[in-house]
């Protein structure tokens, strides 16, 4: 069993013989440079090294991510957009004449959205580099 410490999260992995060299197949297609940028992550940390951050991913998309979770388990218990949007966005005042025609409303509600294509296989798409041909 290998212990993997990845950017502060600890990974098991468990070789076939125990102990030896491994190796890695990569597929030649539109997603090797993805996948090129993984295995160098995963052998910094199989050496011991500073693993360097995912590029795939910026810290602001990182943060809409997770925005978009908190709302959805919102919504999953039943909360209003209102009330989800106070739990999210505790430093906008936004009170009941003004919510209707709110920014932090419209954020709300497509943060939802946008969770619910995410959770309905749209991840993949997280870990995709943008490029211009998509």
């Amino acid at each position: 069993m290998l212990r993997l410490q990845i950017r502060g999260e600890m990974f098991d992995a468990s070789l076939r013989d125990g102990a030896g060299s491994l190796a890695a197949m990569v597929l030649l297609d539109e997603l090797t440079p993805d996948r090129l940028s993984a295995l160098a992550r995963f052998w910094a940390a199989l050496a011991g090294k500073t693993v360097p951050p995912d590029p795939r991913i910026t810290r602001s998309r990182q943060k809409r991510a997770r925005e978009m979770l908190r709302v959805l388990d919102g919504r999953a218990s039943g909360a209003t957009y209102r009330a989800i949007a106070d739990a999210v966005f505790p430093k906008h005042d936004h009170d009941a004449a003004s919510w209707v025609g709110s920014a932090i409303r419209e954020t709300t509600i497509r943060l939802a959205r946008d969770g619910a294509k995410l959770v309905q296989g749209g991840y993949r798409s997280i870990l995709r580099r943008p490029r211009r041909d998509r």
